[in-house]
């Protein structure tokens, strides 16, 4: 035993100091490997995989930025529902605000929707929300059609199923048969709407189809009550829209025995008969409402010549919506 060997059993070592080596190491040298081991020449790439494909995700992640889940359902091939924060745009940062914009972006996903009832037709709009047709409206559009025909913004006709309802949120999906490749909207946050935003509305009034108006929030938490009845006061044209309470006056005539009051959006963005189930619009180009109530002179006994509207409209909030989408994709019918 050397000297050496003899002091450095002597010497007790301080686990958390541990003496210098005797000499430096090498600067590349490769980490030890027990004795008649070969090395592996994959190591460093099974070291550098890893590091590479996180880099690569934040990459991507970085890309995707805020948020859209959209990119990743069109890779993925699945078709789960575009929703987004308000801070999400959907039109250009350049044309934020820009109506024009907004129209020529949101309004090919909006539809008109035409029901054929045992007792006439109901015409209503609505929101395209999957790639594969998936359809958002009112349930008085679509409630008690015998067949339902949907036209879309290119023009293109489909026929479709009623999936769910829900009469006390005046909801409804519908399901398109054979589409594929259609553009969803983005559904927004309502949370955050402020009274004297403007918002864009977007529907078929009287068949008139991709009607564009615009207009301010002139109101939030409105208690609006509609009738829950099958059939009553189906939206035709030109014969006055959906009746309504407001304010204990009941507008566009008689809401029947059987209603219900849901928080809505008020807005004077123009909208007519036709408008029930399509979209209102913040300037982002999300959806923050689904188009429900709205005021026509002719259903107060005027003549058709005063039809039309009078600055008084109502939206069922787009976060009511998504808190109530599962149970119609669940086949309710309420």
């Amino acid at each position: 035993m050397t000297e050496s060997e003899s002091f450095q059993q002597q010497t007790p070592v301080n686990p958390e100091w541990p003496p210098p080596p005797a000499y430096a190491p090498a600067p590349s040298a490769a980490p030890a490997q027990a004795p008649g081991t070969v090395p592996d020449p994959a190591h460093k790439k099974r070291t550098r995989g890893p590091l590479a494909l996180l880099a690569a995700v934040a990459i991507v992640a970085a890309a995707i930025g805020g948020g859209t889940a959209y990119g990743i359902q069109e890779l993925t091939g699945t078709h789960d529902t575009a929703a987004s924060a308000t801070a999400t745009s959907v039109v250009p940062a350049a044309k934020k605000g820009d109506i024009a914009a907004i129209a020529a972006a949101v309004s090919p996903s909006i539809v008109e929707i035409k029901a054929s009832l045992a007792n006439g037709s109901s015409t209503g709009s609505g929101v395209i929300i999957t790639s594969d047709g998936e359809i958002l409206t009112n349930n008085h559009v679509v409630a008690g059609a015998d067949a339902i025909k949907v036209s879309t913004s290119d023009g293109k006709e489909y026929t479709a199923k009623v999936v769910g309802t829900d009469s006390k949120k005046d909801l409804a999906l519908i399901k398109l048969e054979g589409a594929s490749g259609l553009k969803a909207a983005s559904l927004g946050d309502s949370s955050n709407v402020q009274v004297g935003d403007t918002v864009v509305a977007i529907g078929s009034p009287e068949g008139l189809t991709g009607t564009v108006t615009s207009g301010i929030v002139s109101a939030l938490d409105r208690d609006v009550t509609v009738s829950t009845d099958q059939g009553q006061g189906q939206q035709g044209g030109g014969d006055g829209g959906w009746p309504f309470e407001f304010g204990g006056r009941q507008f566009n005539g008689d809401t029947g025995s059987s209603t219900t009051t849901y928080k809505a959006i008020q807005t004077d963005a123009s909208l007519n008969p036709g408008n029930s189930g399509g979209a209102l619009i913040d300037m982002n180009g999300n959806i923050i409402g689904i188009n429900s109530a709205m005021y026509s002179a002719s259903g107060s006994g005027s003549s058709s010549a005063d039809a039309g509207s009078v600055g008084l409209g109502f939206a069922i909030p787009v976060d009511t919506v998504k808190a109530d989408l599962a149970n119609l994709r669940s086949g309710a019918q309420n």
